[in-house]
């Protein structure tokens, strides 16, 4: 069983729209088999610096970072790290953990990056 890793940032317990501007990281290890989720690790975001978040995120093994927008540089270094990203969600989706599981059945409503640097 191969676990998948999920990151969100996180402000203010919700899905932040400005994925450089969140207070925290949340870890999902999802099973994709039972599309379940197995745990759960909180981290601190470390103070801005362009670059250091796609290395960081990789060598913490994740899969795909779901947020709500994204600097196109960002999403670059993320894919080159071979993570996949998803943007244009909104905390409208529901808590980190429902965004988690839309997301697991193929549901994840997603709108426009709301970043545009």
């Amino acid at each position: 069983m191969k676990i998948m890793k999920i990151a969100l940032p996180i402000a203010g317990g919700q899905l932040c729209q400005h994925f450089g501007h969140c207070e925290e990281f949340f870890f999902f290890n999802v099973d994709p088999g039972t599309k379940k989720i197995t745990s759960k690790e909180v981290l601190k975001a470390p103070p801005h610096q362009p670059g250091l978040l796609p290395r960081l995120l990789h060598e913490k093994g994740v899969n795909v970072v779901i947020a709500g927008g994204m600097g196109v540089r960002a999403q670059d270094l993320f894919r080159q790290n071979g993570i996949e990203v998803v943007v244009g969600v909104s905390p409208s989706n529901g808590s980190p953990e429902n965004i988690i599981m839309s997301y697991l059945a193929g549901s994840l409503q997603t709108g426009a990056n709301l970043c545009d640097h």
